[in-house]
């Protein structure tokens, strides 16, 4: 019985974290979203690299709300962050890169649309049978 109650607590103690970790990030988006609208005010000006910055926020967010919601986190969301975020910084640097580093920035992206469409086409076509629970 002991072992059954500390096995609880452990597992509470560990939801608690997980649940202030989750808020942790929510309000440190929140805030970089702020700032960032702050300093497109400031600027007077936005710019592609300034919305697709809020993009990644946005997408940052509903990863916490969906992983608050549903306990699980979609592989997808933070492969669709990275594409984005790929993107943004080769739209920002592209002028003072070289060939090399646009060429492996490029591939880089391809083959995380590529796991993408894989994952997305493994849910769909070999999906988890629905008695079977996979998360324990």
């Amino acid at each position: 019985m002991p072992l059954t109650k500390a096995k609880d607590l452990s597992i509470k103690s560990l939801k608690s974290i997980e649940h202030l970790v989750l808020f942790i990030i929510a309000l440190a988006t929140l805030f970089a979203i702020g700032e960032e609208i702050l300093h497109m005010i400031a600027i007077r000006t936005v710019e592609l690299a300034d919305l697709l910055l809020l993009f990644i926020y946005l997408e940052v967010l509903a990863m916490v709300v969906n992983y608050i919601e549903s306990g699980k986190l979609p592989i997808r969301m933070p492969l669709y962050i990275a594409i984005v975020a790929l993107a943004r910084y080769l739209i920002l640097d592209m002028k003072a890169m070289e060939d090399w580093r646009i060429l492996a920035i490029s591939i880089s992206t391809i083959l995380l649309a590529c796991t993408v469409i894989v994952i997305r086409w493994g849910q769909l076509k070999m999906p988890y049978p629905k008695n079977q629970d996979y998360d324990n």
